[in-house]
């Protein structure tokens, strides 16, 4: 596999201490590298959250207070990581999630993502707001991946877009339900976020200082949200994902309309955005396959308690009724790990595999996901075990207070 690196060209002062020529080593590293080879407005989209941040911190700041027991003396031998999610073989329980924007990060970042995700074995989950539209992932990779949905005013388009789905093939439909109306993300507003950028003095500027970025993107026909310019009605041209969802996005959502999907899908379907108990239970009752313990990466409302924190009491309120797993604040294999221990079947990666498309395209999310790979297995090891499946509650050093 070809791995990135960090640059050994002089970039500027402020990076000085990082762009040496030496391999990447974590999550951490690869986010460093997108932020310095993609442009500010696309980068700030995906590293950020609404008003003042504190949910998106607290997404990854909270894994902190899980502790692990590190046992001795045990057979390390013939580990694995193999697993389910939502009845579907995978090398480990993470899957790419829905990001949008994502051919943003990297020309065609999209198919770049859904191949390497497909290489190493995981589900690739496709946003509504994509910039590859679903028929260009379909097109340009082998393996079935999962489109997630939204639900919009023109329910026409609604069911054109879960016909399409299932045409191409797609194995699992994840419908996000926390998104009826859009949080404010200042950054974004500041930045004047628009795909394809506008041609400001600024945004030129910023782009050519990312030349590589740049020479990628000229050589695409991607630069639009291609699931919605052409197919929905009197859409021929779309930049702003802000003004779409203002005009678009249904805040009458509600549960008669998660089971009129569940119909029209008839496959596997997977309900995203679940943060409290009552809801989860609401979720189960749909007779979806699975949900997923999600707040939106702390992009929705600012101030909710993190994915994490929220992951136990959700376990325990829906116990077998539906599969339950999980996204928010993912950087590493320990907090897949973490994740299982509290409750979770499986667990997704937004932000953490977006760094690794910024920073190196396809290579790049290929080696976050061997990053994943290898920090869940060590961290499994360490704590007696070896095989994934029988991480419980038993690998913790005690229950993690969150409210500290």
């Amino acid at each position: 596999m070809t791995s990135v690196r960090m640059p050994s060209s002089r970039p500027p002062s402020r990076w000085a201490n990082l762009f040496t020529d030496q391999p990447v080593t974590c999550v951490e590293d690869l986010r460093q590298l997108a932020e310095w080879r993609v442009p500010r407005m696309f980068y700030d989209y995906a590293d950020s959250g609404s008003y003042t941040e504190s949910t998106y911190r607290a997404n990854e700041s909270d894994f902190g207070r899980i502790k692990l027991r590190q046992r001795v003396a045990v057979d390390m031998t013939n580990r694995t990581l193999a697993s389910t999610m939502v009845g579907q073989p995978v090398a480990m329980p993470v899957a790419l999630a829905p990001t949008g924007l994502t051919g943003m990060q990297h020309a065609d970042g999209e198919i770049l993502a859904a191949r390497a995700a497909s290489k190493a074995g995981v589900p690739f989950t496709l946003s509504t707001m994509s910039i590859c539209s679903i028929e260009d992932v379909a097109e340009n990779t082998d393996k079935p991946f999962w489109f997630q949905l939204y639900v919009m005013r023109d329910r026409s388009f609604i069911d054109k877009l879960i016909d399409r789905a299932k045409a191409a093939g797609c194995s699992a439909l994840v419908l996000t339900l926390d998104l009826q109306i859009l949080g404010q993300r200042h950054k974004d507003i500041k930045n004047g976020l628009s795909t394809p950028p506008k041609l400001t003095i600024g945004n030129i500027l910023d782009m050519a200082t990312k030349p590589r970025w740049s020479i990628n993107m000229l050589r695409t026909k991607r630069r639009t949200f291609r699931n919605i310019v052409g197919h929905a009605t009197g859409v021929s041209n779309l930049s702003s994902l802000s003004s779409w969802t203002a005009e678009q996005f249904d805040p009458t959502l509600n549960w008669d309309d998660v089971r009129r999907i569940r119909d029209r899908w008839g496959g596997k379907l997977i309900l995203k955005g679940i943060l409290d108990p009552e809801d989860a239970v609401m979720a189960a009752d749909t007779g979806a396959d699975a949900l997923i313990v999600s707040n939106h990466g702390g992009r929705q409302l600012d101030g909710a308690v993190s994915s994490i924190s929220a992951l136990p009491a959700i376990v325990e309120a829906v116990g077998d009724r539906i599969e339950v797993l999980m996204d928010g604040g993912i950087r590493s294999g320990q907090d897949v790990v973490k994740a299982l221990a509290l409750g979770a079947k499986g667990t997704f990666i937004g932000r953490a595999f977006l760094y690794g498309l910024g920073a190196g395209g396809e290579a790049g999310v290929a080696q976050c996901l061997e990053i994943i790979r290898k920090e869940m297995d060590v961290t499994m090891a360490m704590c007696g075990l070896r095989d994934i499946k029988d991480v419980t509650a038993n690998i913790l050093a005690g229950k993690p207070d969150f409210a500290a």
